[in-house]
C-alpha cells in the first residue's frame, strides 16, 4: 500500500461512515463482508483536509482503472449509492468493488472478497472527475 493506510478527505470520511450506518443488513454475504471490511479499514484510515489529499487517491467521483490477477480489467467512476448506474459505469461505494477501492492509490494492489471469491486488484489509473469532488447522500 503506497501510503500505508487508506486516505480519506474529512467530509468524505463522515459521508462514508453515515452511508455504512444507514446501509443496514445485507442478505448477500459478499456485500455484507465488504461493508464490514471497509468499516474496519476506516478505523486506521488517514483522514486529511481537502487541500492535502494526494491526487492519486480514489475518492467519491474518481474515475478508476483496475486490473485483476486473472487478466480482467475495468474502468468506472466511484459514486454514492444514489448516483450508482451500472450501465454508465458508475459504481456505488457500498458495492464490493466500491468498498474495495475507496481510499487506495494508483499502483496499490488490493486483495478483496467478491461474490466469485477473493481477487487481487491492481489500481492502474486514478483520475479526479473534478477538483471539488462533489458528492451527496
Amino acid at each position: 500500500m503506497k501510503y500505508g493506510s487508506i486516505i480519506l478527505e474529512k467530509k468524505e470520511y463522515v459521508t462514508l461512515k453515515r452511508l455504512i450506518n444507514l446501509s443496514g443488513n445485507y442478505k448477500d454475504e459478499s456485500r455484507k463482508n465488504s461493508v464490514l471490511r471497509l468499516k474496519t479499514e476506516l478505523e486506521t484510515a488517514i483522514i486529511t483536509d481537502e487541500d492535502e489529499i494526494p491526487l492519486d487517491i480514489i475518492r467519491f467521483n474518481s474515475i478508476i482503472t483496475i486490473e485483476s490477477n486473472d487478466g480482467w480489467s475495468n474502468t468506472f467512476q466511484l459514486v454514492s449509492p444514489a448516483d450508482s448506474n451500472y450501465s454508465d459505469k458508475k459504481i456505488s461505494v457500498l458495492t464490493p468493488m466500491g468498498s474495495a477501492v475507496i481510499g487506495y492509490a494508483k499502483g496499490d494492489t488490493i486483495d478483496w472478497e467478491f461474490p466469485g471469491g477473493v481477487k487481487s486488484l491492481k489500481v492502474l489509473e486514478v483520475k479526479q472527475n473534478n477538483i471539488n469532488n462533489q458528492y451527496q447522500l
